[in-house]
C-alpha cells in the first residue's frame, strides 16, 4: 500500500511538472508573439496609396517572420478612408491593444495630424510613412517620426525649376482647404515668388469638392501660364478635367507627390496630358533593388507606386528597435528610433531632433504623356 502511495506522488509530481511545462511554453509562446500596426487609406479615391503601402509594410513583416526573427510578428491593418475621424478610430483600436508594440501611418497629413495625439498619449512609437505636412514633426513629439520629406522638402525645388526654365512667370494656385493644402499654397507661392516668379491668385475649396469652374473661371481672368494644384489625387483630376473644359487645357498643371497617381489619369481621362509633378527621387542602392524584387515576385494587385518603399522601410525601423530594446518600454524604443542610424532601402535613414527624416531630397519630374507617367 506504501509503495503504491509513493508511485501515485511521483505520478503526479510528474504530471504537475508536465503541465507548468506546458504552461510555461504556452506563456513563453504567447510572450514572444508581437503585432505592429498600419493604418491608411484602403478605400476611397487615395486607396492606390494606402494599398501599395500597405502592402510594402505586410512584406517587411513576413520576411522577418521568415528570418528566425525573435518574435512572432503579426500585421494589424485598418483603413482611415482619409478621414481624421475614422483615423483616429483606428488609432485608438491600435493604442487599445496591449499586443500592439509600435505603428505606422498615414498618407493624408489630415489624418496624421488627427491621430498623433491619441499615440502620444499611449507613449507608442508612430512613424509617419506617407503624410508630409511640416506641422506633423514641428510638434516634436517624442514618439513621433517619418521616414518621407516634408512637402516643403518637394515643392521648393520643383518652383525652383519652373522658374529656371522661364517658360512659365505667372502661375494661379488652386488647392484644398486642409493643412496639406494651405501649406502647399503658401511655401510653393514663396519658393515661386523667390524664385523670380508672380503667383497671380489663390483658391481653396474643400475636400470633397466637384465643381471647381468658378475658381478656375477667376483663375482663368488673371492669364496665368500654368496652374499649381496644392491637394490630392480626386480633386486634382477634376479641376484639370475642367481646366479643359473652360478652355485651359493648354495651360500645364503643376503638382507635387499628393497628385502622383495612376487614379488621376484615370479620373482626369484625356485632360491628364501635359500634368507635371515633381516627386522625391530614391537613389536605387541593392537593398532598393531587392525590395523591389520581391515586391514584384508576390504578384500583388496594387502596384507599389511611391509609398510602398517607405511603410517598408518605417516597418523595418521598428523591427529592428524591438530587436534590439525588446518590447517592455515604448519610452525607450521611441529613443531608439530618434537616435537610429538604419541602413535600408532608402539609404541612410536617420532623424533630426524633431524626429523628420534627414534624407537628402532631390526631385524626379514626370509627365502625363499618352495616358501614362513619364519621368521628364
Amino acid at each position: 500500500m506504501q509503495n503504491r502511495r509513493k508511485a501515485l506522488i511521483r505520478i503526479s509530481s510528474f504530471l504537475a511538472g508536465s503541465v507548468f511545462a506546458v504552461t510555461l511554453g504556452i506563456a513563453q509562446a504567447q510572450a514572444d508573439q508581437i503585432k505592429l500596426g498600419f493604418i491608411g487609406p484602403l478605400s476611397g479615391g487615395n486607396a492606390q496609396q494606402g494599398l501599395g503601402a500597405r502592402n510594402g509594410f505586410l512584406l517587411a513583416i513576413e520576411q522577418a517572420n521568415a528570418s528566425g526573427y525573435p518574435h512572432q510578428v503579426e500585421g494589424v491593418v485598418l483603413d482611415d478612408a482619409s478621414d481624421p475621424a475614422v483615423g483616429v478610430s483606428a488609432a485608438q483600436k491600435l493604442v487599445n491593444d496591449p499586443d500592439v508594440i509600435a505603428a505606422t501611418g498615414h498618407w493624408n497629413s489630415s489624418v496624421a495630424l488627427a491621430t498623433i495625439p491619441v499615440f502620444n498619449r499611449a507613449q507608442m512609437p508612430f512613424i509617419v510613412w506617407g503624410a508630409v505636412s511640416p506641422k506633423i514633426t514641428e510638434q516634436n513629439l517624442a514618439n513621433v517620426t517619418r521616414v518621407t520629406p516634408t512637402l516643403v522638402n518637394e515643392d521648393k525645388p520643383l518652383a525652383e525649376a519652373i522658374a529656371k526654365e522661364g517658360k512659365i512667370k505667372k502661375i494661379a494656385i488652386v488647392s484644398d482647404t486642409t493643412d496639406y493644402g494651405a501649406a502647399n499654397t503658401k511655401w510653393f507661392a514663396e519658393f515661386f515668388k523667390a524664385a523670380g516668379g508672380e503667383i497671380v491668385s489663390t483658391d481653396a475649396a474643400a475636400v470633397g469638392t466637384t465643381d471647381f469652374r468658378a475658381m478656375l473661371t477667376k483663375a482663368k481672368a488673371a492669364s496665368p501660364d500654368a496652374v499649381y494644384f496644392g491637394g490630392v489625387v480626386t480633386e486634382a483630376a477634376l479641376v484639370r478635367s475642367q481646366m479643359a473644359d473652360l478652355g485651359m487645357g493648354a495651360l500645364p498643371m503643376y503638382g507635387i507627390s499628393g497628385i502622383y497617381d495612376p487614379k488621376f489619369i484615370e479620373i482626369a481621362g484625356a485632360a491628364a496630358e501635359g500634368t507635371i509633378v515633381g516627386t522625391p527621387a530614391v537613389q536605387s542602392n541593392p537593398k532598393l533593388e531587392e525590395f523591389n524584387k520581391a515586391y514584384d515576385a508576390k504578384g500583388y494587385t496594387d502596384p507599389a507606386g511611391s509609398y510602398a518603399k517607405y511603410a517598408y522601410e518605417a516597418t523595418q525601423i521598428l523591427l529592428e528597435v524591438i530587436k534590439e530594446k525588446g518590447v517592455g518600454d515604448k519610452e525607450a524604443l521611441s529613443k531608439a528610433i530618434r537616435d537610429i542610424n538604419h541602413e535600408g532601402i532608402l539609404g541612410t535613414v536617420s532623424f533630426d531632433p524633431n524626429g523628420q527624416t534627414n534624407m537628402a531630397v532631390e526631385i524626379d519630374r514626370y509627365v502625363v504623356h499618352d495616358g501614362k507617367w513619364v519621368k521628364m
